[in-house]
Formats: structure tokens, C-alpha cells, sequence
């Protein structure tokens, strides 16, 4: 073996090191990947489905009404859709949506029934959704875990944006 081909080798080997480190820091900082345990958003996501996360740019960019975000809460994670924005009043009253008194479709749904409710009678003295806070819910609004449990969630707890269900590859699919 001579100098040159030594060369070679220190040269290759350091370029899969630098790819391999620049392949984990996307995957810990800018990605992740979340598999759906439950049935809170179908028929969006289904159970066992699996979707791509941005965990960086929706850091950067702003957050909007109807994103499915990934949010960590009492140590698990989980799916959910924003409804409600900063400094917003949120209510629904016979299945339509209100905000600020607008009325807002969500054609995502289909033949869900969701209960009257109002941003006070969930979070107590909000008339406005406060900064940095928002209000999730589940597409299954029967069968979901959401804002009208556990109140408004911080900016902080959410662990990403949802870009695309990724598997089973036959439903591969944008999400939004």
C-alpha cells in the first residue's frame, strides 16, 4: 500500500464521517419521523400511520389555522390539528366553527359531530387565546384528547409540523 492510496482512504473515510454527522443532526434538529397511536385524527391519520415532521421551520415560519402538529403532553406525543390562534376567540355552536365571530369551514371533516363550546368555558378567564398559545383539536372529535381536556398548549410543547404521511406507502400522502 502506498502514501497515495492511504491518502484516499483518510480522505473517504473522513467524508462519510462529515455525511453521516450532518445526516444525524437533520434527523435530531430539522426532521423527525412520529408513527399515530390512536384514533384521534381519522380519517387524516390513522393508526400505525407514519408522517414526516418539520421540527425546525415552524419555528421560524408561523404556525396556522388548521396545521397538524405533533405536540409533546404529560411525557407523550401526540397529534392534533390548530384550530385556535394567538389572540383569537374560539367557539363552536351546532358543528360550525367561529372565529371572532367568522364562521371558518373545515372541510377535513366529515360527519363529525363536535360538542358547542366556548374558548371561556375551556380555559376559565381567556377571552382571547393568549401569545404563544394555541387550541388543538382532533379530527376524530368523539374520540380525541384535545384542548377541551387539557386547556391551550404552549408554542414550546409542540415538537413539530406534519408534512406528509409516509407510510403504509399506499396512502402516502401532504398533509394538511
Amino acid at each position: 500500500m502506498d502514501f497515495r492510496e492511504i491518502k484516499e482512504f483518510i480522505k473517504d473515510f473522513f467524508g462519510y464521517i462529515v455525511v453521516a454527522f450532518l445526516a444525524i443532526i437533520i434527523v435530531v434538529y430539522v426532521i423527525g419521523f412520529e408513527q399515530i397511536i390512536g384514533p384521534s385524527m381519522n380519517p387524516t391519520l390513522k393508526e400505525d400511520d407514519v408522517v414526516l415532521l418539520d421540527k425546525i421551520g415552524y419555528k421560524v415560519l408561523s404556525l396556522h389555522r388548521f396545521d397538524v402538529v405533533v405536540l409533546k403532553q404529560d411525557e407523550k406525543h401526540m397529534v392534533k390539528r390548530i384550530i385556535g390562534l394567538p389572540g383569537e376567540h374560539i367557539k363552536y355552536v351546532d358543528n360550525v366553527l367561529y372565529v371572532d365571530d367568522d364562521v371558518y369551514k373545515e372541510n377535513f371533516l366529515k360527519n363529525v359531530n363536535t360538542t358547542n363550546f366556548d374558548l371561556k368555558d375551556l380555559v376559565g378567564n381567556y377571552l382571547v387565546i393568549p401569545d404563544d398559545m394555541y387550541l388543538v383539536l382532533g379530527d376524530n372529535r368523539e374520540n380525541s384528547l384535545d384542548s377541551r381536556s387539557y386547556g391551550l398548549v404552549k408554542k414550546s410543547e409542540i415538537v413539530g409540523k406534519v408534512l406528509v404521511r409516509l407510510m403504509p406507502i399506499t396512502g402516502f400522502k401532504i398533509v394538511n
